[in-house]
């Protein structure tokens, strides 16, 4: 069942459902996974490496304010320098691939262009299905590329793909 699952009479009985689902799914964090993901980063980081991050609609909201937690966040933070580019923010470039080749392939194409074996890709996508992303994710396994995958829902195939998949029991958007 997915939430919203009936109506709503006013906006408090709203809100205060979606933070008991919203609490629910925070509980299903593994924190060992979550630190297996933060040594990929920082190993990358203190290589001189790139991260990249991508998503779909609302995760691509997410993959582009990665960019900056982690440009200012763990600069401010710590003494790493993160090098880090969503590959969801350029829209010129998504739209001429989606255009003139295949959305499937909007994150695949650049990646080819900016990725080096030792970078690291996040992938964010509740589904982990996204066609786009698991093309991304493949690629990025095939060319040396770290994989981390952020997932709701089942997993999906990127979840598979991962070297780290970050899971949030959640059956929501």
């Amino acid at each position: 069942m997915t939430f919203p699952d009936n109506k709503f009479s006013n906006a408090g009985s709203y809100a205060r459902a979606y933070f008991e689902k919203f609490q629910d799914a925070v509980e299903t964090i593994d924190w060992e996974k979550l630190q297996q993901a933060a040594d990929i980063l920082t190993k990358v980081y203190r290589d001189g490496g790139m991260v990249y991050s991508c998503g779909n609609g609302g995760s691509a909201a997410i993959a582009n304010h990665l960019v900056c937690d982690h440009c200012k966040l763990v600069q401010t933070d710590t003494q790493l320098t993160p090098r880090v580019v969503s590959l969801s923010a350029t829209v010129e470039i998504i739209t001429a691939i989606g255009n003139d080749i295949s959305y499937d392939e909007i994150f695949l194409y650049q990646l080819r262009s900016l990725a080096r074996p030792g970078d690291a890709l996040i992938t964010i996508s509740s589904s982990g299905d996204s066609e786009n992303i698991v093309r991304a994710a493949k690629w990025a396994k095939e060319n040396g590329l770290s994989v981390i995958s952020m997932t709701g829902f089942s997993g999906g195939r990127s979840a598979k793909i991962a070297d780290v998949n970050l899971h949030v029991t959640a059956d929501n958007y």
